[in-house]
């Protein structure tokens, strides 16, 4: 964290970035110190981990052209090297733990149409170009097998419920980071921006239900349930 916080104060981001980005970080601790802790993934999705492993190789394959940035670039190799992490712990070393049962939804529903409106909705029509693209719509979406993963669990840990709100709270950080930008920087008003505002606020959106009961439940001292639980 000090050097993501360093890092971020010498490219001058604002404050709203640097509490999205650490927060992204710190899920991803939470979610690998609770399967290293418990020696167990129960209750997380591979199905997602897997769409987050997707959707960082496609954006980030930029790593290997442009290091303009030491933030972005260190930012990136985390972010990738723990995506695949997770997925490894989870399919192989722990594998036994995994409830695949409860992980219902597939992956294609999500993949296929995100792939189709890369195509459609792009900066422009090149390989990069569609996949950033493609990884902004599927990231927007990659949550949604954890969350039928909650329903379907009547148990739900306090690390992976801490993991999940850390993870929606880095996005509706972002959101404020675009407010912030949008009033404070003139060049960043432009129409081309929709193609991350929209899938971000989706995102954001999907994130809202959890967040009530998540809320509710902490203010109350109790574990997390969800509507519909099994």
């Amino acid at each position: 964290f000090v050097v993501f916080s360093f890092l971020a104060a010498r490219m001058m981001l604002n404050l709203f970035r640097v509490a999205a980005d650490g927060l992204h970080l710190l899920s991803v601790f939470v979610l690998l110190f609770k399967i290293h802790h418990h020696k167990s993934c129960e209750g997380i999705s591979l199905k997602t981990q897997i769409l987050y492993c997707i959707v960082f190789t496609c954006r980030y394959l930029n790593l290997f052209w442009d290091l303009s940035s030491l933030y972005l670039t260190v930012y990136k190799i985390v972010f990738l090297s723990t995506s695949y992490l997770t997925v490894y712990l989870m399919a192989f070393k722990y594998q036994g733990t995994y409830r695949a049962d409860h992980d219902k939804m597939h992956n294609l529903w999500l993949i296929v149409p995100c792939a189709v409106l890369a195509l459609i909705f792009n900066l422009r029509f090149t390989a990069w170009e569609i996949l950033w693209a493609f990884s902004l719509y599927l990231e927007a979406v990659a949550i949604l097998p954890q969350l039928m993963m909650l329903i379907e669990d009547e148990d739900i840990e306090n690390l992976t419920s801490d993991y999940i709100f850390c993870l929606g709270g880095y996005r509706g950080l972002y959101v404020l980071n675009w407010v912030w930008r949008f009033i404070t920087e003139p060049n960043y008003r432009q129409w081309r921006q929709c193609i991350v505002w929209v899938p971000g606020i989706i995102q954001t959106a999907l994130f809202g239900d959890f967040f009530y009961h998540f809320i509710r439940c902490k203010l109350a001292g109790k574990k997390m349930t969800l509507p519909g639980s099994s």
